[in-house]
């Protein structure tokens, strides 16, 4: 017979033997050592990534600071100035920084232009190219009248097609008389602008540079859209000194945004700059301007370079991406969520597992390898699109540029995927690289828009002096301008043609480099198609 197991339940148990097992001194000598492994292994991958991606990034950085490159977002900060000579120490300016808060630009305005609702944009033929046209006074004034009788929601559209310099005249002494609530504030900013230079009360000592609020920006540019219309109602009037006026101070708001280390700044001033072009238009197709004012217009439109003011702008750009990695950097990647907070919601700080989880997958020689991909991500954007020491830019060249970057960054297979980009470090160019190709764009735009307009303007003073428009550009130089501007697009003169009417067509080949014999696309400095044109609407 078999003996008895008198053995008790608890010592049969394989979680009981499992535990002494793992209690024993062999066992936890061995886990000890195997932890110690560990330890030096990481350690040891932690040094080596923390080597290489100080070592890749110094180098690199060394290379672009001997290059002039500031890399410092800080050191871009515009500095202080005394009030006497700071265009934005206007009290009104500094009330913007008071009260500003999440509103959109319309609900932080209590004036008969907020109360009417959006700019009003006239209709055209469905597939046609965009013909510039004159501001719709007479829509404008249905609009204040509905929304000051209370019956608008602000959504309706009002196209009566009245362009009649008749109907135009009658309808912008009504537009005049509704834009007066503006004139206190008008008045102030024309005082101010007297100064020589200027210097927001931005707080730009933020840890967070994606914390730092511009709510000035969004003001500007809806003073720069009454002035605007301001502008376009007094040349249909007749008073081209007081729109001429107004074309001044919509410059003068728009250069004051020239020294912000900030991308958007730049791009807000050349909203505003294409903004004041339409007064610029409507007076030169009316034939409102004279002589003396068209000789003012031309010399201010062409000391304009738009294309070099964008190297600052980039480079403010790219210090502000470099300090964001920083950032991650000393507080680790948790913080990422927090990156587009305000100062208003500070983030919570993490807890000690998620510090030592970051600590340990995370190396910070990681985040060098993120900022020197950035950096070249950055630099490979503007390869060849962009010649700053011509002030060109490359239409192909900015497409090709901007396939490449796309191509490194939206790998496909394993590269392309999440972890993919972490482990090769690209995932904060993926998420900081702003589409530069649009950037390029606009500059263009803008310039050719400047360039136009004042060879425009001369060959208004041409024809005020010889009773009609010349047949060639060349004619212009000497008398009415010292050389003609370039297309930027190009390197080469502007197109032009006399038209049969006594009018003109001035054109540049546009983004898709192709001569369309002066038919402009879809839309003004359309990018796909169609020139980009300055001619006058058919009397």
């Amino acid at each position: 017979m078999n003996a008895l197991d008198k053995s008790s339940m608890v010592e049969r148990s394989t979680t009981v033997r499992f535990f002494r097992w793992l209690c024993s001194r062999r066992t936890l000598r061995h886990v000890l050592i195997g932890l110690a492994w560990l330890v030096t292994l990481v350690a040891l991958f932690h040094g080596e990534e923390n080597w290489r991606g100080r070592r890749a990034w110094d180098r690199y950085r060394r290379a672009l600071e001997a290059e002039g490159a500031q890399l410092d977002f800080r050191a871009l900060v515009p500095k202080p100035l005394p009030d006497e000579q700071n265009f934005a120490a206007a009290p009104v300016i500094k009330s913007w920084f008071e009260k500003h808060g999440p509103a959109g630009v319309d609900e932080e305005w209590e004036d008969n232009y907020a109360r009417a609702g959006t700019r009003i944009y006239p209709p055209k033929a469905k597939g046609g190219p965009a013909n510039r046209l004159p501001e719709d006074l007479v829509a404008w004034e249905e609009r204040f009248g509905a929304a000051g009788s209370g019956k608008t929601t602000g959504k309706e559209q009002f196209y009566p097609g009245k362009t009649d310099p008749e109907s135009r005249a009658k309808a912008a002494s009504w537009v005049l008389t509704a834009l007066r609530t503006n004139e206190a504030l008008f008045a102030e900013l024309r005082l101010a602008s007297g100064r020589p230079d200027s210097r927001y009360p931005i707080r730009y000592d933020l840890e967070n540079v994606w914390a730092i609020e511009f709510p000035h920006l969004r003001m500007i540019k809806g003073v720069c859209q009454r002035l605007e219309l301001k502008a376009c109602a007094e040349l249909a009037c007749g008073q081209s000194e007081k729109a001429l006026e107004d074309a001044r101070l919509m410059l003068r708001l728009a250069d004051s945004l020239r020294g912000e280390p900030c991308l958007i700044s730049y791009l807000i001033r050349l909203a505003c700059i294409q903004l004041m072009t339409q007064p610029v238009w409507e007076g030169l197709a009316e034939h409102r301007w004279s002589e003396a004012q068209l000789q003012e217009l031309q010399t201010r439109l062409l000391q304009y370079n738009f294309i070099a003011d964008m190297k600052p702008a980039l480079e403010a750009e790219r210090a502000a991406g470099l300090s964001t990695i920083e950032l991650l950097r000393r507080k680790g990647p948790w913080y990422l969520n927090w990156i587009g907070a305000s100062e208003a919601t500070p983030p919570p700080g993490p807890s000690i597992l998620g510090k030592l989880i970051g600590a340990v997958l995370v190396p910070r020689g990681w985040y060098y390898q993120e900022e020197l991909n950035y950096c070249r991500g950055f630099q490979a954007e503007l390869a060849t699109g962009l010649d700053l020491s011509n002030n060109r830019v490359s239409p192909a060249g900015a497409k090709a540029d901007a396939a490449a970057v796309e191509r490194v960054l939206g790998a496909t297979g394993f590269a392309g995927t999440g972890l993919g980009v972490v482990l090769h470090h690209k995932f904060m160019s993926r998420m900081l690289l702003p589409a530069l190709t649009r950037v390029i764009l606009k500059s263009a735009a803008a310039q050719t828009a400047f360039n136009q307009a004042a060879v425009a303007c001369a060959l208004e003073r041409y024809r005020l002096a010889n009773g009609g428009f010349p047949d060639k550009l060349d004619a212009l130089v000497s008398q009415f301008m010292s050389t003609l501007p370039n297309d930027v697009l190009t390197g080469e003169p502007y197109r032009y043609r006399r038209m049969d009417d006594g009018r003109f067509v001035l054109y540049s080949v546009g983004w898709d480099e192709k001569d369309d014999d002066g038919v402009p696309g879809k839309t003004f400095y359309d990018e796909k198609q169609g020139d980009w044109v300055w001619e006058y609407p058919a009397k």
